[in-house]
């Protein structure tokens, strides 16, 4: 089954390119366009989509809010934003809003292909240490930055995951997880996916982005 991809974006030229881009691919197919959040949003009622590729600065609404807005549904498509410089504020609040990650605009063909395959498979496009460089820069927006970690579902890990979490939120892979802790990279990965089942996270990067957001893990990658 192909993968069905939405473009949000108000300049129709660049929708023009990644479609042209998408079309030729064996497992994808532009299901809808839109040019603001507003069409997005009623295009999403209508269509069943995967992946949304997202622009962020729209008239009448922009990505952000609809990106949010799109992950408070149940069983949401995926979101990838699309910026223009890299580790801006806008792919700061589109991954708090529940993007599974960014890409810049100008992003090579091959590259925009494989995040789409990525994100549609359930990963996230963006690795781990570059979101942590992203909430580095932009840690003194959060709400408890500097803080003690609170967040009540945070109790429910065991101390392991805890331990797991710091790590993936420093940027860690599994393999060099799996390093410092003395575990193998299977145990390793059955701890990531029961943070992220008990704590309601999608991907990773979400698990970063909540550890920052609680003072799990301070601005320069330390724990707390």
């Amino acid at each position: 089954m192909s993968i069905r991809v939405m473009l949000v974006d108000d300049q129709a030229l660049l929708r023009t390119g990644f479609r042209m881009v998408l079309a030729a691919q064996p497992d994808m197919e532009v299901v809808a366009e839109a040019g603001d959040g507003v069409e997005a949003l009623q295009a999403l009622r209508t269509t069943e989509v995967d992946v949304v590729l997202m622009d962020v600065r729209m008239p009448k609404l922009d990505g952000v809010e609809t990106t949010r807005r799109i992950c408070q549904d149940e069983n949401p498509p995926k979101v990838l934003i699309l910026t223009t410089f890299d580790l801006d504020e806008y792919a700061f609040s589109g991954l708090k809003a529940g993007a599974s990650g960014f890409m810049l605009k100008d992003v090579p063909p091959a590259e925009l292909l494989a995040a789409i395959r990525s994100v549609h498979s359930g990963d996230a496009v963006v690795a781990p240490s570059t979101t942590r460089r992203l909430l580095d820069r932009f840690a003194p927006m959060l709400p408890n930055a500097g803080g003690q970690p609170q967040h009540k579902e945070l109790e429910r890990l065991t101390d392991r995951e805890r331990e797991v979490m710091i790590l993936v939120a420093q940027g860690l892979s599994n393999g060099e997880i799996a390093a410092r802790l003395v575990l193998s990279e299977a145990t390793v990965k059955t701890h990531v996916g029961r943070i992220l089942t008990k704590l309601g996270l999608r991907d990773r990067v979400q698990v970063v982005v909540l550890a920052y957001e609680t003072g799990l893990v301070r601005a320069g990658g330390g724990a707390a």
